[in-house]
């Protein structure tokens, strides 16, 4: 009998690691988002990299080592002895999202180096999470002396003061008032694997659209809406990136979705005028 295996896509390689929250290996999904700009880079080997860095720390380690020794050693191996630095020259390459690249160069955006350095750290079974903060992904660990939130590109602990100082623009921008108290617990929370994938693909997101290359905006997008199957903004704006791209079907396809799924939406209007010109156009 003549048997055939078939390779599954990477976006379908994406969808089996982040389809429930259950066990999401947040290492392995970071990792396969570098597969649609480089697609012969091999996810186990890139994992087998980590095992091998996490090797080099245990050895580190003395066997007595209590959390707090845990994190020095941890933080002098990822900045002095590796040298992982934020790649502050050229922030909007998208090389600092693929994982691969970061291990290769040593250079990342702050929610890269989290991935990494939140894989290592939980190896060395500190209580670790991301941190969503505004602007500047960190990370925190919770110690018995109390929790520390760290700078993931430099391993610096911030105190209240610094988080408040680097919250103050987009405090502003939320309306809270001078004399109000400082929400900063709120900015704290910790971020779940899924959120972390997301706000990889939104910086991406980003710079693809800033710089109009619509193809890899899709495949983000792609991504994104397997990722976020109901968070209707994102097919909204693949459909857009598809219209710019010239794929007025596929275009067609997720922009009704979009609006089948919102209600009194602000943009609805144009895009409804947007639909009806594409039905015309295909039919």
């Amino acid at each position: 009998m003549n048997l055939s295996l078939k390779v599954p896509t990477p976006l379908e390689y994406f969808s089996s690691l982040v389809h429930n929250d259950a066990d999401f290996p947040l290492l392995e999904a970071a990792i396969s988002l570098g597969q649609d700009e480089y697609p012969d880079m091999n996810v186990q080997s890139v994992l087998s990299e980590v095992d091998q860095l996490m090797g080099r720390l245990h050895r580190r380690l003395p066997a007595d080592a209590g959390p707090l020794h845990k994190l020095r050693i941890l933080n002098q191996f990822v900045y002095r002895d590796l040298g992982f630095a934020g790649n502050f020259n050229h922030f909007s390459d998208p090389d600092n999202s693929y994982i691969h690249v970061v291990l290769s160069k040593r250079l990342a955006i702050p929610i890269s180096m989290a991935v990494i350095w939140l894989e290592l750290a939980q190896g060395l079974d500190l209580k670790v999470r991301g941190v969503s903060f505004p602007g500047h992904f960190m990370v925190k660990v919770n110690l018995s002396e109390g929790q520390v939130i760290i700078d993931p590109l430099t391993g610096q602990s911030l105190g209240r003061e610094d988080l408040a100082e680097r919250l103050e623009p987009f405090r502003q921008a939320d309306g809270w008032l001078a004399e109000q108290e400082m929400p900063l617990g709120l900015y704290l929370q910790a971020a779940s694997p899924r959120e972390i994938i997301a706000r990889m693909l939104r910086n991406l997101k980003e710079i693809h659209t800033a710089q109009e290359d619509w193809p890899r905006l899709i495949a983000v997008q792609d991504r994104l809406i397997v990722l976020l199957p109901q968070m209707w903004t994102e097919y909204r704006d693949r459909g857009l990136a598809h219209l710019k791209a010239g794929r007025a079907g596929h275009a067609l396809e997720d922009l009704e979705t979009y609006l089948a799924n919102t209600g009194d939406c602000a943009d609805r209007a144009t895009l409804s005028a947007q639909v009806v010109q594409l039905r015309r156009a295909l039919h």
